[in-house]
């Protein structure tokens, strides 16, 4: 299991997932497979792809079959030429089976992000950007999903709402303006990751520069805009360099034009709520 995710609490996942395809039983398999056959399944990648849930995949067969032996050939965060084989394993072919599609989803899903985040980061390369993800991941799987931006080369952002500050648009409105967010917001400097704001427009950056946050989001800005703005608040006196993020409508087309305005952290909620699962397939062979 990944060192980087938990592995009780990811087993435990994975069992949820087991229960909800395989519910009342396998019918197809337990009336045309014999229970003593046993199988070989060969995990093969259709396309290219930066593999992402390896050892889950992995693992989803051990619960099913304890007795069950993994070969590993390519692992996490490495790139995989289409017709490469990541991995295979011997099995009971009831387990093979009845876990296949669960461990195919759950890989081809995270090799999709890892591969989708490894082409953001290649597009910025050299210019000092770092590539993040967001919160738009899916319910259920975001210690997975964010570890599989890991894997492709990118940066999380915060885990939950509860480690880090972001005062986006709808908090300004709702505390009544930039300023009265963040007065508000510095009680709690140091008993968070970080302080950030969100902002659209100079007015808004003026006012957040004035409390000095740790972080300042720029907002859905044109890359002139966001040149401007990072000059204004590298320009700024303050206690702590503040870090600048750009977010919003960010794609491959434009992202090195973005990276190339001096922004330290560029946020891409595609690559969790948009990367398209990767193409991968289990052979599965008799051994006896």
């Amino acid at each position: 299991m990944p060192s980087l995710l938990d592995a009780s609490a990811c087993r435990n996942l994975l069992r949820t997932f087991l229960a909800e395809d395989i519910r009342a039983g396998d019918i197809t398999t337990r009336l045309t497979v014999s229970p003593a056959q046993q199988a070989r399944g060969e995990v093969i990648a259709k396309a290219p792809l930066v593999l992402a849930g390896i050892e889950l995949f992995a693992e989803v067969f051990l619960i099913l079959d304890a007795n069950a032996k993994v070969e590993f050939f390519f692992h996490d965060g490495e790139e995989v030429a289409a017709g490469k084989m990541p991995a295979r394993i011997t099995a009971s072919a009831h387990a093979l089976l009845a876990g296949e599609r669960v461990a195919l989803n759950l890989l081809q899903q995270l090799s999709g992000v890892a591969t989708l985040t490894r082409r953001f980061v290649r597009a910025v390369e050299g210019t000092g950007a770092e590539i993040l993800d967001t919160r738009k991941t899916t319910p259920g799987l975001r210690d997975l999903e964010k570890y599989a931006v890991l894997m492709g080369g990118g940066k999380n952002h915060r885990k939950d709402l509860g480690q880090a500050i972001l005062i986006k648009d709808n908090h300004i409105r709702l505390a009544g303006g930039v300023s009265a967010a963040l007065t508000a917001a510095m009680a709690a400097r140091g008993q968070v990751a970080w302080i950030e704001i969100e902002v659209t427009n100079q007015e808004e950056l003026r006012a957040a520069l004035a409390h000095d946050p740790d972080v300042i989001m720029l907002d859905n800005m044109q890359p002139t805009l966001v040149r401007q703005a990072v000059k204004e608040i590298g320009l700024h006196s303050a206690p702590h360099k503040i870090l600048t993020e750009a977010s919003g409508g960010i794609t491959l087309e434009n992202v090195r034009e973005l990276a190339e305005t001096g922004v330290d952290w560029i946020s891409v909620g595609a690559l969790t709520h948009s990367a398209p699962a990767v193409d991968i397939s289990l052979e599965i062979e008799p051994l006896n």
